[in-house]
């Protein structure tokens, strides 16, 4: 009896956790794994005012899925001054912005050539 008493105390708790790896694999497949867009893609946008001394750009941009942001037109501050000397108004571009302790904040900047 001892024997069969072990035998059945072995097997439930080997399975609980097999159980358990189960719910959680099973819950985890109503909720899709969040689609991680790294902070390096880049948007397109245009041009639309610089400002070198304030280092700050006007771009009318497309959606920003990094920062959860639709497309519209905003003014952004640039990490490096110097990446306004390379854009002027209507030059299309190709950016990285994130979220800098509440101020939306370029890292780079290209010109698209066509």
């Amino acid at each position: 009896m001892k024997t069969a008493l072990c035998l059945v105390f072995f097997l439930v708790s080997t399975a609980a956790p097999a159980q358990a790896q189960q719910k959680t694999d099973e819950h985890s497949g109503h909720h899709p794994a969040a689609t991680t867009t790294s902070a390096t893609e880049m948007t397109d946008g245009e041009v639309r005012k610089v400002d070198a001394e304030a280092a700050k750009i006007t771009l009318k941009h497309a959606e920003i899925k990094s920062l959860d942001m639709p497309a519209m037109t905003m003014v952004f501050v640039v990490r490096d001054k110097a990446m306004l000397d390379k854009v002027k108004p209507g030059d299309k571009v190709k950016f990285t912005a994130v979220n800098e302790a509440g101020k939306f904040t370029i890292t780079a900047l290209q010109v698209v050539r066509n």
